[in-house]
């Protein structure tokens, strides 16, 4: 009982301490937001695995709820309309570059489940890279997964 209690614990604290962290939601509804708008359209399934996978997260779960995530993602969709906003999105990306990498690589996998709708495109696939190279992840590792 203890060693499963201490476990507990500890995974308690680590998701507490992320508990409203900002640049984290930042990050992942960004990363997601410049690959819905890869195409310069807005597809309703991308917005929705978007959505989906923003909530799957434990992060993210525990600390907003649903409005706030529809909201940050609409957000960065707004964003991702302009060249300007498009690099104000990889900057939220890029601002959590130094957190542990399982946190990185969560943030490009929900972006990758937006591009896998109906197929990655080139232009996604040229998003992906920008995420990825944002993140400092493995892009091919983690699409081979």
């Amino acid at each position: 009982m203890g060693l499963f209690q201490d476990t507990f614990t500890r995974i308690g604290r680590v998701v507490m301490s992320y508990a409203g962290d900002t640049a984290f939601l930042h990050a992942a509804a960004s990363g997601a937001a410049n690959v819905i708008l890869a195409d310069r359209e807005i597809d309703e399934d991308e917005i929705e695995t978007a959505l989906t996978n923003l909530a799957a997260n434990p992060i993210l779960h525990k600390s907003y709820g649903v409005l706030k995530l529809e909201q940050e993602l609409h957000e960065a969709i707004a964003r991702a309309k302009s060249r300007a906003g498009r690099i104000e999105n990889l900057r939220f990306l890029s601002a959590i570059a130094d957190r542990p990498l399982e946190q990185r690589q969560d943030v490009f996998l929900i972006a990758a489940d937006v591009a896998d709708q109906g197929g990655i495109s080139e232009l996604e696939n040229k998003v992906l890279d920008e995420v990825a190279e944002a993140l400092g992840v493995d892009k091919a590792a983690l699409l081979s997964a």
